[in-house]
């Protein structure tokens, strides 16, 4: 399994350095998430081994499993973004120890984040969900509504808001893509420039899509069926 894992992380990482490479960007200042979401904790151990440390969770109760596995076992904890849709009360599962929250929503959720996190005495870095597919099985906040959440969530003590993401249409039209894409680049462009602030992170782009993703301004990409293969829903 390591060398499997290992064959295919080798891949992805060459494919999104040559992403990178194409528009002028720095292979490294691409942080390429492994999305774990379904597979067991071994596999996770198998993928740190593998040369892995930054894992992407989708369901809160799973995430918080993973972890507490690597505490009892007292192996080191990789860095664990959550990038699922969170419900408010799930909150309480992640908030102790995730790195990131890729998927801030509303100013309800970003209420109950900030709730648990001073009561776990800490600063959440996040993200800000978008909706640029315009689907509305997709969660996210409209792209003309942004600039009023990221006020709002601003004002949280707790919360540290580091960029926008989005989860794009899952299509083969790479003008679809690009398309997605840009509207979440413009977006953090009319944060910051209304706001007076400079966010960096855009996450955006999995697996059949992270190299436009990455030509586009991902900062953050999302790759989970390229490393781990197909994935299990027994659930």
């Amino acid at each position: 399994m390591i060398e499997m894992l290992r064959e295919n992380w080798q891949i992805v990482k060459e494919k999104a350095a040559k992403a990178a490479i194409s528009c002028n960007r720095l292979p490294e200042d691409i942080k390429i998430i492994a999305v774990s979401k379904t597979k067991p904790v071994e596999m996770v151990y198998a993928a740190i081994e593998a040369g892995m440390n930054l894992f992407g969770e989708n369901y809160a109760q799973e995430l918080q499993s993973k972890y507490m596995a690597f505490k009892e076992k007292q192996i080191q904890q990789p860095e664990w973004h959550f990038i699922g849709t969170l419900q408010r009360n799930n909150a309480k599962y992640i908030v102790p120890f995730a790195t990131m929250i890729h998927s801030v929503d509303s100013g309800k959720l970003a209420d109950e984040i900030n709730k648990r996190a001073a009561e776990n005495n800490r600063i959440i870095d996040c993200l800000l969900q978008v909706n640029t597919s315009g689907e509305y099985s997709k969660s996210g906040e409209d792209p003309d509504q942004i600039l009023d959440l990221a006020k709002e969530v601003m004002r949280h003590k707790n919360l540290n808001v580091k960029g926008l993401m989005s989860i794009g249409s899952f299509t083969e039209d790479e003008v679809i893509s690009r398309n997605e894409f840009k509207i979440l680049r413009d977006c953090l462009s009319l944060v910051n420039a209304k706001l007076g602030i400079d966010l960096k992170e855009l996450s955006m782009g999995m697996t059949h899509d992270f190299h436009i993703a990455i030509e586009e301004g991902a900062t953050m990409v999302r790759v989970g069926t390229a490393i781990f293969g197909n994935r299990l829903y027994s659930k």
